[in-house]
């Protein structure tokens, strides 16, 4: 019994050290299975994406970007002073395969917000890239997802 306490410890520390952030935002179990990591950078154009050649694009400040699965908003970001977002899921709650047919980001703030001259109605909408997995420290693994590239839909 004592050794099987001692291992159980042993696990526990080593996961709180290894996966700080998980374990701050989901909880000790996110920590030890991993988790999923949806991140990108918005740009200020018709379409939120970079412009040609990589030329200097203007980001998008302050957007709300949402991740909706079948119709449903189930989390939320907004865009930092660069433009970037990171949204984190726990994979018990969220399946890979389930994020990625079935699930897109969506930009809820007008373009007209960071340039005046985009529509004011319409928004951003995204389907989902699966890029590879993180590994940290030795227990945590990050399922690491981008935007496979924005597009703009009107309103109707």
């Amino acid at each position: 019994m004592a050794v099987k306490s001692l291992l159980f410890f042993t696990l526990v520390s080593a996961a709180m050290v290894a996966a700080p952030v998980a374990e701050a935002q989901l909880g000790l179990i996110g920590g030890l299975l991993g988790l999923i990591r949806i991140q990108g950078t918005l740009f200020c154009t018709a379409n939120g994406n970079m412009g040609a050649n990589g030329t200097a694009t203007p980001v998008f400040p302050n957007a709300l970007v949402q991740l909706q699965c079948g119709g449903n908003v189930v989390s939320t970001s907004t865009t930092n002073g660069s433009g970037v977002f990171s949204i984190l899921l726990d994979p018990l709650s969220h399946i890979l395969s389930s994020l990625l047919t079935g699930c897109s980001l969506k930009v809820a703030t007008p373009l007209a917000s960071c340039d005046s001259t985009l529509p004011s109605l319409g928004g951003l909408l995204s389907s989902l890239q699966f890029i590879g997995n993180t590994t940290l420290g030795a227990l945590l693994s990050v399922a690491n997802i981008i935007p496979a590239g924005f597009r703009f839909v009107p309103s109707n």
